[in-house]
């Protein structure tokens, strides 16, 4: 059965965020571990001389997919597990091509974004990363170089290209594991599928948006009047763990609503790879 393109309604983009928790909270410390080993890969991966930046910034395309699938194995009863990530590197050949070249094309992209942002955030983009980089910023040091001009409109123009480049990207990875398109196919197709469901996107990211800022203020406040505001420091952490995975978790949720359930492109994945 192939995947179709559906149109979504805006209000199942809260339903996506709801079904994730759902299902999170059902294999809690699988989910969290399958990402915290795919960070400590991400981590090793960059240590490596010369080519290891831009094999950091070509995993994200396998993160999101390695996800789909984990997620994919616990709506059917089954064990999660790291090697899913690299589970769609074993099979048919074209497949596996495409989902390299696509990683390769991501990581250049997302390479060619922080080289334009560091051009125009100029030396205030270096000092803002090795404050960063140190860890022990002061609130008045963040401040004073986030009112730089230059550092200001890089960020922007970060998030801008950022957001963008999410876009052909978001589904493109599973259309190629489960759909069998080509590179080309699977990034239009992604782009079309996001484009129309764009109503259930930006219900998405708000429910999202509002769920981060309701959990800072919950444990600013909570924190704030208990007088220990210190520990609220500490929540920050596993807190920012959960919902990233979580996030991860999401993505299935909405490449099903869109194109149909994983199932349907599952079965021509398996005879493609047979």
């Amino acid at each position: 059965m192939p995947l179709v393109l559906k149109r979504v309604e805006p209000a199942r983009g809260a339903t996506w965020l709801r079904d994730a928790f759902r299902l999170f909270l059902r294999r809690p410390l699988p989910f969290t571990m399958l990402f915290i080993v795919f960070m400590a890969a991400a981590l090793g991966v960059s240590l490596l001389p010369f080519i290891g930046g831009l094999l950091q910034m070509m995993m994200p395309p396998l993160l999101s997919l390695g996800f789909m699938i984990a997620s994919q194995s616990a709506l059917l009863g089954e064990r999660i597990h790291p090697s899913q990530f690299i589970e769609p590197l074993r099979g048919d050949p074209v497949r596996r091509r495409s989902l390299l070249l696509l990683c390769l094309i991501y990581g250049l992209s997302a390479v060619g974004i922080l080289l334009l942002c560091q051009a125009i955030a100029g030396p205030a983009g270096a000092q803002f990363q090795d404050l960063m980089a140190r860890g022990q910023a002061s609130q008045a040091e963040v401040v004073t170089l986030l009112s730089d001009g230059g550092l200001q409109t890089a960020l922007l123009v970060g998030l801008a290209l950022g957001a963008l480049l999410t876009v052909p990207f978001w589904h493109a990875p599973a259309l190629v594991h489960w759909g069998g398109q080509g590179v080309g196919q699977a990034l239009f197709s992604s782009t079309l599928a996001v484009w129309r469901s764009k109503g259930a996107f930006l219900v998405y990211g708000m429910t999202w948006f509002g769920l981060c800022l309701g959990f800072a203020i919950v444990v600013e406040l909570l924190f704030g009047l208990l007088g220990t505001g210190d520990l609220g420091s500490l929540l920050v952490l596993p807190l920012g763990l959960m919902l990233s995975t979580v996030f991860y978790v999401s993505l299935l949720f909405t490449f099903n609503d869109s194109f149909g359930s994983a199932d349907a492109g599952a079965g021509s994945a398996t005879e493609a790879g047979s």
